[in-house]
């Protein structure tokens, strides 16, 4: 972290001297805070994660064409390793905040995922869940991973809950929908960290709101029915629910691919993984109650 304060302190930017400040909570990046010419600002460190298709390049120009469109900070400077975006007053959502505020969240998303892909440049990147859990699963095995005896089982799992999954339009979606990644200023609901986002459908955001905030099935249908203009049906309840274990899934294997590459200071991937697996296990057994062992 020291090389980093000293990293981030000489760069052209600032009109004098900073002291930047850690901010709390990351698993895989540093944040720092850095007050200078009245203003505060939000430094971002982290390099390329290729063993989880994180690339800086992208999620640089992701953030400016979110700024862009209406969702994020302004991106205010950036250079390998290091981005530096305008800093938002505001409350950070917790679980029970993003419960509290479901029209506004889907307001924000469905504005995201109609908007973005005029504001987007370069190849199309493409996020599946499905095809990230298969890649995981080979990381996982290369590493020689303690889960290494559990890859089956996953395997089998993401392909089961893969044909669940119904046709969407493709849209450009965020998937990272933590609700942390979520900063309401009072007026206005913002969008950070764009890490993973990438051309998919809504089902993997509306899965990683709900299962991130732990909605109950009620909270889920409102959820559908609000993004989609009616109540949902059958075929999407399944969809999402089955898409919700698949969140939890990939969230539980990132956490143990984390473990093999990653050494955030005061991150614990270890129970990062166990946690989300026995969310996984109790979000299974809510959509085997619901939808049957086959999901049929």
């Amino acid at each position: 972290m020291t090389d980093k304060i000293a990293q981030i302190r000489q760069l052209p930017l600032w009109s004098g001297p900073v002291n930047p400040r850690p901010l709390v909570g990351g698993l895989s990046n540093e944040s720092f805070v850095v007050s200078d010419g009245g203003r505060r600002f939000v430094v971002r460190t982290g390099e390329d994660y290729p063993f989880h298709h994180v690339f800086r390049d992208h999620e640089r120009m992701v953030s400016a064409a979110a700024h862009e469109a209406g969702f994020a900070p302004e991106l205010i400077y950036a250079q390998p390793g290091i981005m530096v975006f305008a800093y938002v007053e505001g409350r950070t959502y917790d679980g029970a905040d993003v419960r509290d505020n479901m029209a506004r969240v889907v307001a924000v998303i469905r504005g995201y995922h109609g908007k973005m892909p005029a504001h987007v440049s370069g190849g199309a990147r493409l996020f599946w869940v499905f095809h990230v859990v298969r890649d995981y699963a080979r990381t996982l095995q290369a590493g020689n991973s303690r889960a290494v005896g559990e890859i089956g089982r996953y395997l089998a799992l993401a392909e089961a809950l893969e044909r669940a999954q119904v046709a969407l339009p493709i849209v450009f979606a965020h998937n990272d929908l933590l609700p942390a990644n979520f900063i309401d200023d009072g007026s206005k609901v913002w969008l950070i960290d764009f890490e993973y986002a990438g051309f998919s459908t809504a089902m993997f955001d509306l899965a990683g709101i709900a299962a991130n905030a732990e909605f109950t099935p009620a909270q889920d249908e409102a959820l559908l029915a609000a993004y989609f203009g009616e109540p949902p049906d059958v075929a999407l309840r399944r969809s999402h629910a089955a898409m919700k274990c698949a969140s939890l899934l990939r969230e539980a294997m990132w956490g143990m691919v984390s473990e093999l590459h990653l050494a955030a200071p005061g991150a614990d991937y270890g129970s990062y993984a166990n946690e989300n697996l026995a969310r996984l296990e109790a979000a299974l057994d809510s959509y085997y109650s619901r939808f049957g062992k086959s999901g049929s």
